[in-house]
C-alpha cells in the first residue's frame, strides 16, 4: 500500500505525525535537507563534484572554454557509457571520448574510459557520500540512499558551477517518505518505484519537491535495492532525494575504500514536511508500467487478468502518438490466456546493479529463455559489478540460460542499443518507456513499445520464455540468491579504477591541448534579445506532456551531440518533421532584416501591430523588432536534462517558448540558459494556434530586465480575415542573472559579458 496525504507532517519518536496549519518554512528545521543545503550555501549551492558523460560533456565544455574556464574547481567526472558503442557518424563518438580525455588533463578532471561504468554506478562508487551535493548534466542524477543530494539539471548549470558561479536552489517543499514493512521474495526495488510513480506523478503530488526517506523499512533493503529505488524518483518529478543511512550504508563504502564517506544521517526529532507518502513494503506486488511512461503502471496480475483492455488503450494511444500513420497489434501477443513479449533488457544505473544480476542468474539457473524470439541482454554497471559477479559464477549462469552480458553502456535506456523490431513488445528494467525512446522511428514506419519491469519478473518471463510471468508466481529460488550475495561480499575490485581511470583532479595541466575531432564545433554566434520580439509558432503540439526526447529525439541521433548544427536537424523529428523546415525559413527572413533588406512579409504583420498602437510605425518596428521561431506544447520538458532539447530550437533560430506550464525545473532552466523567453499563458488562458500564427511581444527586452512578470502580447493568426487578438502573458520565477541571461541572449553571453561584474572566478 502506498499512502500519498498533502499535509503537514513532522517526525516524531520516529514515527509521522500530521500537523495543523503549515507554519513558515523558516519555523521549521530538522529535515536531513535542510542541513545538508546549510553546509553547501542554502540558496545558493556550491556542489562537492559534477558529473557528465558523452552525450553532454563537449557542449558544457566549449560553452565554458567560451565563458573563460581556466581549470575545474571541483571533481569532475567525465563518464562515456551513452554513446559508446553506438557506430552512426563514423569516428566522431571516439573523437568525442578523446577530447574528453584532452579536457581532463588540460583542466584536472576525471575521465573514466567508454564502457567501465555507466555515470550514476562511477559516482556511487568514487563520489558520493554522506552530507554530500552531486550536479549532474543528467536527469538520474540522485544518490539519496548516502545521504547525498544529487541534482540533475542541464548542462548551462553545470557550466556555471565550473566558472565558480552558485547554483541558484528554489525554496523547494520537502516530502516525507516513510517506509516499513520488507519486501517478499520475488518483489524488488523497480516494483516499488513503479507503485510509487503510479501514486505521485499524475496529480504532481511531488513536482520540484525533495523526497526524504525515513523508517524502519529501510533497513530490510539492501543498498542496491535502495540505490535503484531511489534513482527511479526522478520519474516522479521530484527535485531530488535524500535517505537516512546506517550500517548497510558504512558497509558498502568500506568495501569501496571509501570509510571516511559515510555520515550518519538522520532527521531531527520533530522535522517538519510539507507532505507525507506512506509506504508498506509488505503489500507490494510485481509491478508492469505500460507503454508509454513509467507512471503507467499496474499489477502484473491484474494487467494479465484483463489484458485486452490494458492493450487496447496503448494501441490507441500508439495511433495517436503518429497521428494515426502507424498502428500496433499487440492484441496479437496473447496466445493461449498469456501475453507473450519479444524481449528483455537488465541495464543501466537502475537495473544493472547487483543484487538484480544475482536475482536474475538464481531465477534463470533452472532453466533457459528458450529458443524463440525472445532474447535477454544483461548490461552490468560498472566493470566492478561485473568483475564480481564474474568471480562468484553469476555472469556464467546467465549466460548458461541464454542471456547475453553486454558492457557497461546505458543505450538500451535511451534507444541507442537493443531497438527492439517493429511491434515488438519489450520488457526492461531501466529507467524510462517514453514514446519512442526506445529507439523505433515512426516517421519511417516503424513503431515498438517498451514496458518496465523489475529484474526478477525479467528473469522469471525469460526462464518461460517469453510468457508474462510475476517472479512471485514460481517457487522462489532464495537460498541460491542469499549463496551468492554472501560470496560477493569479498569480490570488490577498486583499484580496476586506479588502473584504468585518469585522475587528474588538482593536477591541471594548462599547456595541454585540447584533441579535436572533425564533427566537434562551436557554438554560433546567438543574437541578444531585441527590444520587442515577433514569434511565429513552427510547432504546436496539444499533447497533455511533451517529453524532451520528443524535443530532440535521443538514441542516434546524439552521435551528433558535439556539431550543434547538425545535432538541430533532429529537432522534434520524431514528434512534428515538419519544424526543422518552418524554423529555418523563419530564421532566413530574420538574417535578411538583420541585413537590411525588408521584408514584406513581415512589414505586413508589423502593420497590423501599428494599427493597434498609435505609437508605432510599421517601419520603425521593423529595425527594433526581433523576429524568431517558438514552439507551443501544453506542459514541456518532462524527462532528461538534456540541453540540447533548448539549445537545438536556440540554434534553429527559436526566441521563446509558450505553454501551460513547465513539466520540470530543468527544462525552464534549459531555456532560460539558452535564451528561450519561457512564457506561460496567464490564468486560465486557451488559444487556438496553428503553426504560422505570430505573437507580438512588445518592450520584452525592456520587461525582462525590469524583472516585469505580466506582458500583453498580441496574436496575428495566419489565416485570411481573422482580427488581431490580445494574449496575457507571464514571465515568473526568474531571478536577477536569469534574466540578464535572456536579455544577453544565452548563458554564453552572459558569462562572458558579466563575469567581471559578477565578481566571480575560476577558485
Amino acid at each position: 500500500m502506498i499512502r500519498v496525504i498533502n499535509k503537514p507532517c513532522a517526525l516524531m519518536g520516529g514515527r509521522p505525525v500530521l500537523l495543523g496549519p503549515w507554519r513558515q518554512r523558516q519555523d521549521s528545521s530538522g529535515t536531513m535537507t535542510e542541513a545538508v543545503l546549510a553546509a553547501h550555501g542554502g540558496s545558493r549551492v556550491k556542489f562537492d563534484s559534477l558529473i557528465s558523460h558523452d552525450i553532454t560533456y563537449v557542449g558544457i565544455l566549449q560553452t565554458a572554454r567560451a565563458s573563460g574556464l581556466e581549470r575545474f574547481p571541483v571533481p569532475y567526472a567525465l563518464t562515456n557509457c551513452h554513446n559508446s558503442l553506438c557506430a552512426v557518424g563514423g569516428t566522431i563518438n571516439e573523437d568525442d571520448h578523446r577530447f574528453g580525455l584532452s579536457a581532463a588533463r588540460k583542466y584536472g578532471g576525471i575521465y573514466v574510459p567508454p564502457n567501465m561504468a555507466v555515470i550514476h554506478q562511477y559516482a556511487r562508487e568514487t563520489l558520493a557520500g554522506g552530507g554530500k551535493m552531486i550536479l549532474g548534466s543528467d536527469s538520474h542524477t540522485r544518490f539519496g540512499p548516502f545521504g547525498c543530494l544529487g541534482i540533475g539539471e542541464g548542462g548551462g548549470e553545470l557550466v556555471k558551477q565550473l566558472l565558480s558561479v552558485p547554483y541558484d536552489m528554489p525554496d523547494a517543499p520537502v516530502a516525507l517518505v516513510y517506509l516499513t514493512g520488507t519486501l517478499r521474495a520475488g518483489v524488488g526495488p523497480m516494483d516499488v518505484a513503479l507503485a510509487l510513480c503510479a501514486q505521485v506523478y499524475t496529480q504532481g503530488a511531488v513536482r520540484n519537491k525533495i523526497l526524504e526517506f525515513a523508517g524502519p523499512g529501510i533497513e530490510s533493503l539492501s543498498m542496491d535495492d535502495r540505490i535503484a529505488l531511489d534513482v527511479m524518483t526522478t520519474e516522479t518529478a521530484c527535485l531530488s532525494s535524500i535517505w537516512e543511512t546506517d550500517a548497510a550504508v558504512h558497509k558498502y563504502l568500506s568495501k569501496r575504500g571509501r570509510t571516511d564517506a559515510y555520515r550518519e544521517i538522520h532527521p531531527g526529532e520533530g522535522a517538519r514536511y510539507d507532505a507525507l507518502i506512506e509506504i508498506d513494503l509488505d503489500t507490494i506486488e510485481p509491478m508492469i508500467a505500460l507503454p508509454f511512461h513509467p507512471s503507467n503502471a499496474v499489477t502484473i496480475d491484474a494487467f494479465l487478468g484483463n489484458p485486452t483492455d490494458y492493450l487496447k488503450k496503448v494501441e490507441e494511444e500508439a495511433l495517436s502518438l503518429t497521428d494515426g500513420q502507424v498502428s500496433l497489434d499487440l492484441q496479437s501477443k496473447l496466445r493461449q490466456g498469456s501475453f507473450w513479449v519479444d524481449q528483455g533488457i537488465i541495464a543501466g544505473c537502475a537495473g544493472g546493479l547487483t543484487s538484480n544480476l544475482v536475482s536474475a542468474a538464481s531465477i534463470l539457473s533452472a532453466g533457459s529463455i528458450g529458443d524463440g524470439v525472445f532474447s535477454l541482454s544483461v548490461y552490468p554497471a560498472s566493470v566492478q559489478i561485473a568483475l564480481a559477479l564474474d568471480k562468484v559464477g553469476a555472469l556464467a549462469k546467465l549466460t548458461a540460460a541464454g542471456a547475453i552480458i553486454k558492457p557497461c553502456f546505458c543505450g538500451p535506456c535511451f534507444g541507442a542499443g537493443d531497438v527492439p523490431a517493429h511491434g515488438a513488445f519489450s520488457i526492461r528494467h531501466t529507467t524510462r518507456n517514453f514514446p519512442n525512446r526506445e529507439g523505433s522511428q515512426p516517421n519511417d514506419g516503424q513503431l515498438s513499445c517498451v514496458a518496465l519491469m523489475d529484474a526478477r519478473s525479467i528473469a522469471m518471463t525469460a526462464r518461460n520464455g517469453g510468457r508474462l510471468t510475476p517472479a512471485t508466481d514460481t517457487l522462489y529460488p532464495l537460498d541460491m540468491e542469499l549463496a551468492l550475495l554472501d560470496a560477493l561480499e569479498d569480490e570488490w575490485d577498486g583499484a580496476i579504477y586506479d588502473r584504468r581511470v585518469y585522475n587528474g583532479w588538482g593536477r591541471p595541466q594548462p599547456d595541454a591541448q585540447l584533441q579535436y575531432g572533425p564533427n566537434i564545433r562551436d557554438w554560433p554566434s546567438i543574437p541578444p534579445l531585441g527590444e520587442h520580439l515577433l514569434i511565429e509558432f513552427a510547432a504546436v503540439i496539444m499533447d497533455g506532456v511533451t517529453t524532451t526526447d520528443e524535443l530532440i529525439p535521443s538514441g542516434e541521433t546524439s552521435s551528433y551531440r558535439s556539431n550543434p548544427l547538425r545535432l538541430a536537424e533532429f529537432t522534434l523529428s520524431r514528434r512534428e518533421p515538419q519544424y526543422v523546415g518552418r524554423a529555418k525559413a523563419i530564421q532566413a527572413v530574420e538574417r535578411e532584416r538583420v541585413s537590411g533588406v525588408k521584408s514584406l512579409n513581415l512589414l505586413e504583420t508589423l502593420r497590423k501591430v501599428a494599427e493597434r498602437d498609435p505609437g508605432y510605425t510599421a517601419q520603425s518596428l521593423l529595425k527594433t523588432t526581433q523576429f524568431g521561431s517558438a514552439v507551443f506544447a501544453r506542459r514541456p520538458g518532462d524527462g532528461s536534462a538534456r540541453e540540447q532539447a533548448a539549445s537545438c530550437q536556440r540554434v534553429l533560430g527559436g526566441v521563446a517558448n509558450l505553454c501551460e506550464a513547465y513539466a520540470t525545473k530543468r527544462y525552464k532552466g534549459n531555456c532560460v540558459n539558452w535564451g528561450l523567453v519561457p512564457f506561460t499563458l496567464a490564468g486560465d488562458s486557451k488559444l487556438n494556434l496553428q503553426p504560422g500564427d505570430r505573437l507580438f511581444v512588445p518592450d520584452v527586452r525592456g520587461g525582462v530586465l525590469d524583472g516585469r512578470e505580466t506582458f500583453a502580447g498580441l496574436l496575428l493568426k495566419n489565416n485570411v480575415g481573422s482580427s488581431p487578438e490580445t494574449v496575457a502573458l507571464k514571465l515568473e520565477g526568474l531571478n536577477d542573472s536569469e534574466r540578464r541571461t535572456l536579455a544577453a541572449g544565452c548563458l554564453m553571453n552572459y558569462m562572458r559579458d558579466n563575469r567581471a561584474n559578477e565578481g566571480t572566478t575560476n577558485e
